[in-house]
C-alpha cells in the first residue's frame, strides 16, 4: 500500500521542512509549495491524501484555496495552519470546510494526532462513497461546458416543479445519472427510487412488473406500488405496446391503478419519470406509440446532450471515472498523460459517456505502469474499431430453420462473447455492460461454454 500523500502549503521554507522532516518519519509521501500558485499546480497534477495549508500568504490566502479545493465531493481533509490565530478565523475557515485549525509555533504531538485523524476521516468518507458507487449509478453531472450547465439548470427546475418527466437522448448519453440527479434535487430525495428496465423485461411479464399481480390469495406489488412516495423510472418507455400505455396513461391520470388480477384500486403516489433512446413523436405518428401518453410526459422534458456536444467536458470525465474506477477495483495510483487525455478527446464515441467509461476502465485495469500514454489508448482504440467492425457483419443465428432454443442459445452466445470482448474480460464491467448480477453472468457464461479468462488474457496481450 502506498504511503499517504501529504502537500504542506506555507510561505515560510522553514516550517515546510521541519513538518515534512517529521511527516516522513512518519512513513508519509511529502510535498511542498510556498505559494498558491505553485499549490494550485501541484495539486491539480496529483491529489493530494492531506493538505496542510498556511492561512495567511502573500500572493492568495489559504482560505482562498481551501474553497477552491472543496467544492469537489472527494476533495481531500485539509488542515488549516496560522501564527495569527483567531477564534473567528477558526471559525471562518471550519465553516468554509476545512477539517481543523493549528496554531504555529506548531506542537508535533497535536499535529499527528490531527493528521492521523483527518486521514481516518478520509478514509471512511472514500469507504462510503466507494460503497454508494456500487451500491448506485451516480447521480453527478460531470462537467463544466455552457451544455452541462445548463442541464444541471434544467434538472433543478423540473426536479422541484415537475410531476411528470421525459428524458430523452442517445444510448449512452446519461440519461440514468439524469433521472437519478432530478430524484437527488427533489422532495423525494429521502424516499424509493425505482427504476424498471423495460427493455430487459419479458414482454409477457411487463405488465406484471408494472402493476402487479395477485395470485393464489397472494399479492406481488409492481414497480407502480414499490415506488411508494419516491421515484418510478420507466427506462425505455417506447418499447411498450399499446395495451399496457393504455393501462398506463389511466393510471397517471387517475392516480390509481389495478392490478391484472383485482378489482381494488391501488392509489399511485409516486412521480414517474419516462426515457427513451427513441424518437417518440415518430413512433406517434407510425402509430406504435400513443399520442396522449407522449403528450402527458412531452411537456416536460429534457434532452440529455450526445458526447459529441460536450467534448471539452471529457478531461474531467476521464478524471472522475478513473478516480472511481481505481477505488472500487483497488488498482494503485494511475493516471492519463496529458497526450493520451487529448487523444482521447479528439476520438469519436458512438457510445457517448458510457462507450468513454468503459475505455478508461478497460484501460485502467489493463496498464502496466502509472502513467498511460497515448499509444496504449491508440491501441484500444484500434482493437475496439476492429471487433465493433468484426461483430457487425457476423451472422448472429446461421439458420432461422432451427428450433427456438438453439437460436436463442446461438444469439445469447454471440451476445455475452461480443460484451466479454469489450469489456477486455472484466466481469464488474460485463455485469455493467449487460445490466445482470455478476454470480448469475458467471452461471450463463458457463452454460454457454464461454470462458472470461481467455478474453483477458487476450486483453493483456494486446495491451
Amino acid at each position: 500500500m502506498k504511503p499517504p500523500f501529504v502537500l504542506i502549503v506555507d510561505d515560510e521554507p522553514d516550517i515546510c521542512r521541519v513538518v515534512g522532516e517529521i511527516l516522513r518519519d512518519e512513513g508519509f509521501e511529502i510535498d511542498t509549495a510556498e505559494n498558491a500558485e505553485i499549490a494550485r499546480s501541484k495539486y491539480s497534477a496529483r491529489t493530494p491524501d492531506l493538505v496542510l495549508l498556511d492561512i495567511w500568504m502573500p500572493d492568495t490566502d489559504g482560505v482562498t484555496l481551501l474553497k477552491e479545493w472543496k467544492v469537489t465531493e472527494n476533495a481531500p481533509p485539509i488542515v488549516m495552519i496560522s501564527g495569527h490565530g483567531t477564534v473567528e478565523t477558526a471559525v471562518e475557515s471550519v465553516r468554509a470546510g476545512a477539517y481543523d485549525f493549528l496554531e504555529k509555533p506548531l506542537s508535533t504531538a497535536k499535529m499527528l494526532v490531527t493528521v492521523e485523524r483527518a486521514l481516518e476521516a478520509r478514509n471512511l468518507k472514500d469507504e462510503n462513497l466507494l460503497l454508494r458507487n456500487r451500491l448506485a449509478p451516480s447521480s453527478t453531472l460531470i462537467g463544466k461546458s455552457i451544455t452541462i450547465e445548463n442541464l444541471r439548470k434544467q434538472v433543478k427546475l423540473l426536479a422541484i416543479n415537475s410531476d411528470q418527466i421525459l428524458v430523452l437522448g442517445e444510448s449512452g448519453s446519461g440519461k440514468s445519472v439524469v433521472t437519478r440527479a432530478l430524484h437527488r434535487a427533489s422532495s423525494r430525495e429521502s424516499a424509493v427510487f425505482h427504476e424498471l428496465k423495460i427493455i430487459s423485461i419479458a414482454t409477457n411479464a411487463v405488465a406484471q412488473r408494472l402493476f402487479g399481480q395477485e395470485k393464489g390469495g397472494r399479492t406481488t406489488a409492481g414497480a407502480l406500488e414499490e415506488a411508494g412516495d419516491g421515484t418510478l423510472v420507466i427506462d425505455e418507455i417506447g418499447y411498450l405496446n399499446l395495451e399496457i400505455q393504455k393501462i398506463l396513461f389511466e393510471a397517471l391520470i387517475n392516480r390509481y391503478f389495478y392490478t391484472k388480477t383485482s378489482a381494488a384500486p391501488i392509489a399511485l403516489r409516486a412521480r414517474v419519470i419516462a426515457t427513451s433512446s427513441e424518437d417518440l413523436k415518430q413512433k406517434v405518428v407510425t402509430g406504435t406509440f400513443r399520442d396522449d401518453l407522449y403528450q402527458y410526459f412531452a411537456k416536460n422534458s429534457i434532452n440529455v446532450p450526445p458526447l459529441e456536444e460536450h467534448q471539452e467536458d471529457i478531461p474531467e470525465l476521464v478524471d472522475y471515472y478513473t478516480k472511481i474506477t481505481i477505488e472500487s477495483e483497488h488498482l494503485p495510483f494511475r493516471k492519463f498523460s496529458t497526450a493520451a487525455i487529448n487523444l482521447i478527446r479528439n476520438q469519436k464515441w458512438p457510445d457517448n459517456v458510457r462507450g468513454l467509461r468503459n475505455a478508461i476502465q478497460q484501460l485502467l485495469l489493463t496498464a502496466k505502469d502509472e502513467e498511460i500514454d497515448a499509444e496504449e489508448v491508440q491501441i484500444l482504440m484500434h482493437s475496439t474499431n476492429q471487433i465493433t467492425s468484426t461483430n457487425s457483419k457476423i451472422e448472429i443465428v446461421d439458420s432461422y430453420d432451427q428450433p427456438l432454443r438453439k437460436a436463442r442459445e446461438q444469439f445469447e452466445r454471440a451476445y455475452f462473447s461480443y460484451h466479454l470482448s469489450c469489456a477486455g474480460g472484466n466481469m464488474t464491467e460485463l455485469a455493467n455492460r449487460t445490466g445482470m448480477e455478476r454470480t448469475h453472468l458467471y452461471r450463463k457464461l458457463k452454460s454457454l461454454d464461454i470462458n472470461p479468462k481467455l478474453a483477458k488474457e487476450k486483453t493483456d496481450r494486446n495491451a
